[in-house]
């Protein structure tokens, strides 16, 4: 089941447009599989599934950092405990860090989006 969601934003941001059945659309583009997501770039994150993340795997939201203050983590379809070394890794670097349910997370970060905050997401794909 695929999800819509319409925000209103600056052209050139990338926004989530819908998701599930496993993808993400931005607009016009579609990736399968988990994303890391910035205003203006996508990524494919190879993960199916929160347990299979590790501190590492926000490498590239660390790198960003200068242009990153939350970290939207989608963490597929329920929640679970953040690890304490992924919240003190991504804090190290002035990110902070809120978990949430995918489709939460999609939500959160087009209203973000739409009011210019300096966020990039995280997302498991349902």
């Amino acid at each position: 089941m695929s999800l819509e969601v319409s925000p209103l934003v600056a052209e050139g941001r990338k926004i989530v447009t819908s998701y599930g059945d496993g993808l993400f659309r931005f607009g016009e583009e579609t990736v399968t599989g988990s994303v890391l997501l910035f205003p203006k770039n996508v990524y494919s994150w190879p993960y199916a599934s929160i347990d299979q993340v590790d501190v590492d795997a926000f490498k590239r939201v660390i790198d960003a950092s200068d242009e990153i203050d939350i970290l939207l983590l989608g963490m597929g379809n329920g929640m679970k405990p953040l690890p304490a070394e992924w919240r003190i890794a991504l804090r190290k670097h002035g990110i902070v860090v809120e978990p949430m349910d995918t489709g939460a997370a999609c939500r959160t970060y087009n209203v973000l989006v739409s009011e210019s905050r300096r966020v990039a997401a995280a997302l498991i794909a349902v």
